[in-house]
C-alpha cells in the first residue's frame, strides 16, 4: 500500500500531524479552569462571508494559468479536479497558490530567503483573519476514506459541510452554492471519493478539488504553510478563547521534497514542530497568556526532541500512542494588544532539522 497524504490512512486519523480533527491532548491536562474554557459562538465580518466563493475565484485563476503553474485539470463525476502535485509537476508558485486556496485567500503566503544556519527558504504566512482563514478553512479536519481512496481534506468546503465538532465554536459563513476543497493524497480522487464528499454537501452545489501529494513541491509547501493554523488548533485544544486572537504570522523552513510521502510527512511535521515561529496578536488578560502559554509550543510534550519518523517507529507505528501535545509550532509569541506586553514560549531546534532534512 502506498502511504500518502496524512498517515492516518493506516489508523483512521492523524493525531500527530497538526492537521487532523481527531487529535486529543494526551497529557491529561486538556481542561483549563472553567472561567477560561467558556468560548461563546463567534461573529464574523462580511469580508469572510462565503469562504468557498473566495477560494473558487483562486481555483478559476489557477485554471487560467495551468500551463504556467504546471498543474492539470480533469473531471470526476462532475467535480472539477486540479492536480497540483500528484501526476502534475506543480512547483513553488503552485504551492503558494494552493496554500492561499486552503486559506480562502484570507492570508498572505510567501517565500523568504534562508535565515540562520539552515540553507532553506522560509514559508511565511500572515493574516488579520486567523480564525476564518486557518480554522474555518485551512485546517485539515475532514478525513475522506473509501475502499479505494484516502485523503485529508481541508479548505472551505469544511465550512459548508460543518461536519466537525470544531464548527460548534465557529460561525456559519456559506451560501451553499459552491464547495472548494484541498486534498492531501497520493492519487487523484476516485468516483467513490467524490461521491463520499458530495454526500456531506448540499446536493446542488458545484464541487472543485485541488490535490497534491506530500512528496511534491506544492504539497510540501502547503503543509509547511500551516504554522499559524497549528498554533490556533492547539490554543483551541487548551481552551484559549479564539475570539481573543486578532492577527497571526508564522515562519517555518521549507524542507527538501522527500523521496516518498511518509518521509515528506516526517519532514513537514518536523519543520513546524522544531522550526516554526508563530506570532499571535491577542486581546486578553496577561494572566491568561502566562497560564496557557507554556502548554502551547511543541516543547510542552515529553516527546519533544526526536524526529517524527523516530517517534513513529518507537510507537510501533501506532499514531495514537504518540503524544498529541507535541504537535504545535516550536515557538509561539503572544503580543498582547491590551497590555502592550510580549510573551515568548518554546525553543527552535535547528540541529534536529538538519537530521530530518538530510542536510
Amino acid at each position: 500500500m502506498t502511504l500518502s497524504g496524512c498517515p492516518g490512512n493506516l489508523s483512521g486519523g492523524d493525531p500527530f500531524c497538526g492537521r487532523c480533527s481527531e487529535r486529543k491532548i494526551a497529557d491529561g491536562s486538556d481542561r483549563f479552569p472553567l472561567t477560561f474554557a467558556i468560548v461563546p459562538p463567534m461573529t464574523i465580518p462580511d469580508l469572510m462571508q462565503n469562504l468557498n466563493q473566495r477560494a473558487a475565484e483562486l481555483m478559476n485563476m489557477a485554471k487560467s494559468r495551468a500551463s504556467y503553474l504546471g498543474i492539470q485539470r480533469t473531471l470526476v463525476e462532475g467535480a472539477e479536479i486540479l492536480d497540483f502535485g500528484v501526476n502534475a509537476a506543480g512547483g513553488l508558485e503552485a504551492g503558494l497558490l494552493l496554500s492561499r486556496i486552503c486559506l480562502s485567500d484570507l492570508a498572505d503566503v510567501s517565500l523568504a530567503p534562508p535565515s540562520g544556519d539552515l540553507p532553506l527558504p522560509l514559508v511565511c504566512v500572515r493574516t488579520d483573519h486567523p480564525i476564518a482563514a486557518c480554522l474555518s478553512s485551512q485546517y485539515a479536519g475532514w478525513k475522506i476514506q473509501t475502499d479505494d481512496y484516502f485523503a485529508m481534506g481541508s479548505g472551505p468546503m469544511r465550512a459548508l459541510s460543518r461536519r466537525e465538532d470544531l464548527f460548534e465554536h465557529l460561525p456559519e459563513t456559506e451560501n451553499g452554492q459552491s464547495a472548494v476543497g484541498v486534498l492531501e493524497a497520493g492519487q487523484l480522487p476516485s468516483v467513490a471519493a467524490v461521491n463520499k464528499i458530495r454526500s456531506d454537501l448540499p446536493t446542488d452545489c458545484t464541487l472543485q478539488l485541488a490535490v497534491a501529494r506530500t512528496a511534491s513541491q506544492a504539497g510540501t509547501l502547503q503543509v509547511v504553510a500551516r504554522s499559524v493554523e497549528t498554533a490556533l488548533h492547539k490554543l483551541h485544544s487548551v481552551h484559549f478563547p479564539l475570539e481573543a486572537v486578532v492577527s497571526g504570522m508564522g515562519v517555518a523552513p521549507l524542507p527538501p521534497v522527500a523521496k516518498n510521502d511518509l518521509h515528506g510527512i516526517g519532514r513537514t511535521n518536523d519543520s513546524i514542530l522544531y522550526g516554526a515561529t508563530v506570532s499571535l496578536w491577542v486581546r486578553c488578560e496577561d494572566d491568561l497568556i502566562s497560564s496557557i502559554g507554556p502548554r502551547v509550543p511543541s516543547g510542552s510534550s515529553a516527546s519533544h526532541g526526536q524526529t517524527f519518523l523516530s517517534l513513529f517507529k518507537a510507537a510501533n507505528h501506532d499514531f495514537y500512542a504518540m503524544d498529541a501535545a507535541l504537535f504545535s509550532p516550536a515557538v509561539v509569541v503572544f503580543h498582547n494588544l491590551r497590555s502592550g506586553k510580549t510573551f515568548r514560549f518554546g525553543t527552535l531546534v535547528p540541529q534536529l532539522l538538519h537530521e530530518s532534512f538530510g542536510l
